[in-house]
């Protein structure tokens, strides 16, 4: 496999690992929020999206290639009135720790940071969404 697919690969079984809360679904292909059960929320998309590419060069001539790599995780959560915002938060959070346990992502990365959170702010409900972009820089051949 390829270092961006090891990466992409990574960040979807770490996701699955995740036990509070529960996240009970979490694959790359997109799926339709209707055709989910009550049982399977929290679920989570895991997408490749944008990519940058630049050489490096060190004083002896050597060339090192470096690309910084861009994944979309949408993540969504089913709740009440009272609690959908939480539960919205409560995902965030499980998820950059999560990421963060490992930034290589098995050796594969030089560095993971997640750059951007966004909410849907209420206009899933009763089901409530979230759009992470998670960066990764990692050397390639």
């Amino acid at each position: 496999m390829s270092v961006r697919e090891n990466i992409a690969s990574n960040i979807q079984t770490v996701l699955a690992a995740i036990t509070s809360p529960l996240v009970k679904k979490v694959t790359r292909q997109p799926f339709l929020l209707d055709e989910l059960s009550e049982q399977q929320y929290p679920a989570v998309i895991v997408q490749t999206s944008e990519e940058n590419r630049d050489d490096s060069e060190l004083g002896s001539g050597a060339k090192t290639r470096h690309g910084t790599i861009d994944f979309v995780v949408l993540g969504f959560v089913k709740g009440a009135e009272t609690n959908i915002d939480t539960l919205r938060n409560q995902l965030i959070t499980a998820i950059e720790t999560a990421l963060e346990s490992d930034i290589t992502r098995s050796g594969n990365a030089l560095d993971t940071e997640v750059v951007q959170v966004e909410t849907d702010e209420g206009s899933l409900f009763p089901v409530g969404g979230i759009r992470m972009t998670i960066r990764c820089m990692y050397e390639y051949q």
